[in-house]
């Protein structure tokens, strides 16, 4: 028997990285999942890998509302409700003080606070009671790494909106978590690499100040959402869940 036999759960941004492996995960422990993305030919892609039995694609990006509204309505045209929700859609770019535009504002605060914000929000009435929610964070949230200050921004917001869900939705048992990886091995990570510097660089770079003296595999946050996603934190709500190899505890 798999940790969410017989569960719905959606999860946005999994047509590659986090999302993708933690899609995997939750069908492979018995959950029909929704994946959602803005490419469609990667997303289709990532459908046929995990099975088209387990999973459905709903082709659509978070920061536009009429995009959320349709994923949600085809939810509930197949007469489906939801168990496990992970907004976990969101992405960076390196950007100094001195360099940020109000443009750059915009867009980091969008996708990764705002998009958040209304997959939640419209996710509500679809939202089984006793159901998880589970909110993309970041370590960089709670640290001052430079460059990544519009994100880090963003995620604390994340951060704080699990809390006060934790708060609001309790009555209905639906748990609200943050979980706050660190550095992983994604094409979004390895795109962000400098110029002059190749991928594989670019991750022994952020490799050298870890703990564990290594990036993250996706498939090890996705073991974190699932434990989000199950009843193995049937007592924990409101937390942020830190999978960062010991950064921001050592």
């Amino acid at each position: 028997m798999g940790q969410l036999d017989g569960k719905v759960a959606v999860v946005t941004g999994s047509s590659d990285g986090i999302g993708f492996a933690s899609a995997l995960r939750f069908a492979e422990e018995g959950a029909y999942v929704y994946l959602t993305g803005r490419r469609k030919p990667e997303l289709d892609e990532a459908v046929v890998r995990i099975g088209a039995a387990r999973a459905s694609g709903v082709q659509g990006d978070v920061t536009n509302l009429a995009d959320l509204d349709r994923l949600f309505a085809t939810i509930g045209a197949d007469g489906r409700r939801i168990d496990v929700l992970f907004a976990n859609a969101g992405g960076t770019r390196m950007l100094s003080l001195a360099r940020v535009t109000e443009e750059d504002y915009e867009h980091e605060t969008r996708l990764n606070l705002r998009s958040a914000l209304f997959t939640v929000q419209k996710a509500l009435p679809l939202l089984n009671d006793n159901a998880s929610v589970i909110l993309c964070s970041s370590t960089t949230a709670g640290r001052g790494a430079a460059g990544v200050g519009l994100y880090a921004a963003a995620k604390a917001g994340v951060r704080s909106l699990a809390r006060t869900w934790a708060n609001e939705l309790k009555d209905r048992g639906i748990r609200v978590n943050a979980l706050a990886p660190h550095t992983t091995d994604t094409s979004l990570v390895r795109g962000n690499a400098p110029a002059g510097v190749g991928p594989e660089e670019f991750l022994a770079m952020l490799a050298a100040g870890v703990p564990l003296g290594r990036v993250a595999d996706p498939a090890e946050q996705a073991a974190a959402a699932l434990f989000l996603a199950s009843g193995q934190s049937s007592y924990i709500t409101g937390s942020e869940l830190l999978v960062d190899g010991g950064v921001n505890q050592i």
